[in-house]
């Protein structure tokens, strides 16, 4: 268990050199590190930013941890869009030492020379666990952290808020095509269900929920995530407790008799049991919107099964790609300003229930052996960098 050093409450940042960078990697698998380089001088369009907070994210990050991820063992091929294998002709896309992971950060701006970022503002970006980072305006994608906003929560502002809204945005085209105006519109009274009670799937039922869904489930097996679950008025569903899509298709009837179970679910877990569980419990002609990363492969889906005889949809929803049919008029930008939208209303509970556990960078290797090892208390991990000599890059205010 990890100890929280400071209260994130009471972190101020104190600006470093903003030449110097430490960053947090991996070795070699199960082996975290850090790593320390020189950023040089700012350019023209440039901006340098101070890492406030990063957040961990799970999913991916473990896959680099434990030597799993694709990257590693094949070769992406970016004309064809597909993975290659690493052979004596094709090097991997990805070798270790890994020396910067993660997607979730917010900073504040410390130097700049771009009208584009002041001195001074906080913003949101997606650099990996770093102490800082040389930003190109004209490149990175950014997004200033509006004031009375929490900073600790800028960490879903860029890449994870907009991954769980993209979810829900692909669920609103389903049922409105392209005239979609507001995120959730298309879940408004209907029955949602959400599989896996990470930090995706806890982000995702809260936004479903916060856009007016009738009700929201949240699956999972983990008693503690599931406790957190109900804390945020949602419908918890243990799957060690019976057959889940039975629980759920007895607990939701739509308009007609035999329209039983869920209106949309989220798969937001990389377990193919809990995506055939989500099949099972959608009403026929309904979809699953899926965010989960199957490693290997998915033998426990049953096609032949729900999914042939009551017609369902399966989407692959991505933070690269919105809806084609919503491609005009949505993108990863607005994505970002919905989340921010909905941190405004919910961020309360969000901080209160999600982020578990806050620490320097040093402490970075306990938390992912404590995430690798499935424990389930530690729902969200943010780590804050420190000053060379060992000195936190936070420290309590007077307040």
């Amino acid at each position: 268990m990890i100890d929280l050093t400071v209260a994130p409450e009471q972190l101020v940042a104190v600006t470093a050199s903003p030449r110097q960078t430490v960053s947090v990697g991996f070795r070699a698998p199960h082996v975290v590190d850090q790593f320390v380089y020189e950023d040089g001088e700012l350019q023209e369009h440039q901006f340098h930013v101070d890492t406030l907070y990063t957040g961990v994210s799970a999913g991916t990050e473990l896959t680099q941890f434990r030597g799993s991820n694709p990257y590693l063992h094949g070769r992406w091929d970016e004309s064809l869009k597909l993975f290659l294998p690493s052979d004596g002709e094709g090097q991997a896309s990805n070798a270790y030492p890994v020396r910067s992971t993660g997607y979730m950060e917010v900073g504040q701006v410390v130097a700049s020379r771009t009208p584009a970022a002041r001195e001074g503002e906080v913003v949101c970006m997606a650099y990996g666990h770093k102490s800082g980072h040389r930003a190109d305006a004209r490149h990175d994608f950014f997004v200033p952290l509006p004031e009375g906003v929490d900073p600790i929560l800028g960490i879903y502002v860029a890449q994870m808020g907009p991954i769980c809204a993209n979810g829900i945005l692909h669920a609103d085209e389903e049922v409105l095509g392209e005239h979609v105006t507001r995120l959730g519109e298309g879940l408004r009274g209907r029955h949602v269900a959400v599989f896996g009670a990470g930090v995706v799937g806890l982000l995702t039922a809260m936004m479903a929920r916060w856009a007016g869904a009738a009700e929201v489930a949240v699956v999972d097996r983990a008693p503690d995530r599931l406790a957190v679950a109900k804390r945020l008025g949602m419908f918890p569903v243990n799957t060690t407790d019976g057959d889940a899509a039975v629980a759920l298709k007895e607990r939701w009837q739509t308009g007609t008799a035999g329209d039983l179970g869920a209106d949309t679910a989220f798969q937001c877990s990389g377990s193919d049991v809990l995506l055939n569980l989500a099949l099972n419990s959608l009403r026929p002609q309904g979809t699953v919107i899926d965010l989960g990363f199957y490693q290997g492969g998915a033998s426990n889906v049953r096609f032949g099964e729900a999914f042939h005889h009551n017609g369902l949809r399966h989407i692959c929803a991505q933070i690269r790609r919105v809806p084609r049919r919503l491609a005009g008029t949505w993108n990863r930008h607005r994505l970002a300003l919905e989340t921010i939208n909905f941190l405004r209303d919910c961020g309360p509970a969000v901080r209160e229930h999600l982020i578990t556990h806050v620490v320097p960078f040093a402490q970075a290797q306990e938390v992912y052996d404590a995430l690798d090892a499935g424990q389930s208390e530690m729902v969200q991990a943010v780590l804050y960098p420190e000053l060379p000599g060992g000195v936190v890059a936070a420290v309590a205010s007077d307040n």
